[in-house]
């Protein structure tokens, strides 16, 4: 029942809620944000797929028989935030959050597929799920080449409080 009034509200709005997105079971604890980078694994497709849960070196994710359940994050406790799911996750929906980045910021790990690629340092504007701007950022490093599978994995550094929030960006001053 949970699973679909989420995709009645995702189909409502365009977009699933923060308050949503906590009921999935890809989505960690709060307590588990506290100890260092994370997965967030933002997916709701009932779909046949499970990348996500055949590489990851530590078991993290399952997905489990039938193979469109809903990925869950089985240990989160065991996850270091590798980010090899970020990777191979063919919908964008996984992100690595590091919430205890520093006092005043957070990093999140967002799956980029589009060119010109960010450089570090490069400031970016900040956009949540809606497609709003909420903030600004700063690159803090580009994960690219040829065995990330043309999926490139760019982590920004954001405000703390925008870490839940923020799902993408733009880089700023770009011709």
């Amino acid at each position: 029942m949970v699973k679909n009034n989420l995709k009645e509200n995702k189909m409502a709005r365009g977009f699933l809620s923060l308050g949503d997105l906590k009921k999935i079971p890809g989505y960690p604890s709060e307590e588990r944000f506290k100890k260092g980078p994370v997965v967030v694994v933002e997916c709701l497709e009932e779909i046949p797929c499970n990348p996500c849960e055949t590489t990851c070196n530590k078991n993290v994710i399952k997905v489990g028989d039938p193979i469109t359940n809903l990925p869950v994050l089985a240990d989160e406790s065991a996850c270091n935030g590798c980010g090899n799911c970020v990777i191979k996750c063919p919908g964008l929906a996984i992100f690595v959050v590091d919430k205890t980045y520093s006092k005043d910021s957070a990093t999140v790990a967002i799956p980029y597929e589009l060119l010109p690629l960010p450089v570090k340092g490069a400031g970016v504007v900040c956009i949540d799920r809606k497609g709003n701007e909420v903030c600004e950022g700063t690159v803090l490093k580009v994960l690219s080449g040829k065995a990330l599978n043309k999926t490139n994995v760019v982590t920004i550094i954001i405000p703390k409080e925008f870490a839940d929030t923020v799902r993408f960006f733009k880089i700023k001053d770009i011709n």
